[in-house]
């Protein structure tokens, strides 16, 4: 029944970006349902993947659902290879859903609609296919598809400064791209025989002298730490997130930067054992000035896109704090479970700002107050994702953010205690916006006409709601699905 059920998930897409290729241009609704179904059919496979990974395979460390090796560029001995674990398995299922939701939330989009909507599932085949791969070349060959289309969806569809921010977006991710194909490259000339084989790298890369190891983990960090993206390579998501459309932003911040911290999960660390231990502490630096920096410059936006991309650092930064305490359980769990949640919490915010910029034309934070006198159920919404966001109790983004904070602990005890002021600036910036512009005096005349999110958009974003107070309540399923997966990685670790 599972046999070639992760091709599915990849291929499925690519099917739905031909046929929406084939389809009459002019026809929009005909364009836009035919999208949603294929990007619908695998958020289906990717929730029953889940559940039966869950009641399966938890206690289990082995990759699953494998499909090859199979050949396919013989000469350099890349194979088509595919297989998930606990790490993947719950990252596919966030994908399949807020795909989806993405690209029902893009049914407003009037502009070029079919080759819009015929990217977007390109993208998702990118984006499931590098969570699968395990070959080397495979995965490279998904990172940069997913270039591609979000390259056109923000050039093209995006605000004011669309080209500006596509390019500078193109250009930072190319430029780590090339990085990471160096990497591959030495691996690829130091394996007897020549291999591309990311399970059989893991076993025999650490044999490689201390200034290879340093080397390769150095180049593909700076891969993965662009997209994730690490301070200093953070400047093009701002950019990116602002000019880009409502969907896009969610799928770019719940997706594509959980794409960088994967990669140093999956490949990186493993990989190079040694280089990890080298560089931990250096990491955990780069995770703290991230929570505190992006948290500082949050505070001071006074866009609300602009607010919630800053977030997104900041968040991003616990998950290098996690990374740095290599030697943790708790800590990757926590990492795990930040990427997860601030996947759910950031797309919605992403989501629910878009609701009200298409009503208000302005993301300006001063042009409002008083709404929720106008709008209640939008409020009561926004209120609830940005309680998630600063890491209330009872919510996904404290239970990440408290495991973070324990297993990083035990490593770095006076970053740790540095790193808790994230959460204290993350209330500072998240309760000023909700003041400012749900409570106090409503503006009416301004703002009179201003109408409730409707019945679409609450869909949207109900999904996202429900799973983050069910994580924060009770995170022990997607804990269990984790753990041994987890204890195997730090077992590699440790070598």
């Amino acid at each position: 029944m599972y046999d070639y059920v992760l091709s599915s998930l990849i291929f499925i897409p690519l099917a739905g970006f031909l046929v929406v290729l084939l389809l009459p241009k002019n026809n929009f609704n005909l364009i836009r349902w035919m999208a949603s179904i294929f990007s619908f059919v695998p958020m289906i496979i990717s929730f029953v993947l889940t559940y039966d990974y869950f009641f399966t395979y938890s206690g289990s460390a082995d990759m699953v659902y494998i499909e090859g090796p199979f050949k396919w560029i013989s000469v350099i001995n890349a194979q088509y290879f595919l297989g998930a674990d606990g790490i993947s398995v719950p990252l596919l299922a966030l994908t399949g859903l807020l795909s989806f939701i993405s690209i029902i939330a893009s049914f407003n989009i009037a502009k070029r609609v079919k080759e819009y909507f015929a990217f977007f599932l390109l993208l998702e085949t990118g984006m499931m296919g590098v969570f699968c791969a395990l070959d080397f070349f495979l995965f490279y060959v998904f990172w940069e598809v997913m270039l591609v289309p979000m390259y056109f969806l923000i050039g093209i569809w995006g605000g004011p400064r669309k080209e500006y921010a596509a390019i500078k977006f193109f250009l930072y991710t190319l430029f780590g791209s090339i990085f990471m194909l160096v990497a591959i490259l030495v691996l690829y000339f130091t394996s007897e025989p020549h291999t591309l084989n990311m399970l059989t790298l893991i076993q025999t890369a650490p044999s490689l002298g201390h200034s290879l190891q340093l080397m390769c983990f150095a180049f593909l960090f700076v891969a993965f730490a662009i997209k994730v993206p690490v301070w200093p390579f953070h400047t093009w998501l701002p950019d990116a997130h602002v000019e880009a459309p409502t969907a896009v932003s969610v799928i770019l911040a719940g997706v594509l930067l959980k794409m960088g911290t994967y990669g140093m999960l999956r490949i990186s660390w493993p990989m190079f054992p040694e280089a990890t231990r080298f560089f931990a502490t250096p990491i955990a630096i780069l995770g703290l000035i991230a929570i505190i920096y992006g948290a500082l410059v949050s505070m001071a936006q006074k866009d609300l896109k602009k607010l919630v991309a800053y977030s997104s650092v900041s968040h991003m930064g616990y998950c290098m704090l996690a990374l740095g305490a290599w030697g943790s359980v708790t800590a990757l769990a926590g990492c795990m479970f930040q990427m997860l949640s601030h996947g759910l919490i950031t797309g919605a915010l992403f989501l629910l700002v878009g609701v009200l910029y298409d009503r208000a034309h302005t993301r300006e934070i001063a042009a409002f107050g008083g709404l929720g006198v106008k709008i209640p159920v939008y409020t009561g919404l926004m209120v609830l994702f940005s309680m998630a966001s600063l890491g209330l109790p009872g919510m996904s983004g404290f239970v990440s953010e408290f495991m973070v904070f324990i297993g990083a602990f035990s490593s770095f005890k006076i970053i740790a205690a540095i790193a808790v002021l994230g959460v204290v600036l993350t209330a500072g910036y998240m309760l000023r916006m909700v003041q400012r512009m749900f409570l106090g005096e409503f503006d009416m005349a301004r703002w009179g006409g201003l109408t409730e999110i409707n019945l679409r958009e609450i869909l949207m974003v109900s999904p996202l709601a429900i799973l983050t107070i069910i994580i924060g309540v009770y995170p022990g399923p997607l804990s269990d699905m984790m753990r041994a997966t987890l204890e195997n990685l730090v077992n590699l670790m440790a070598r």
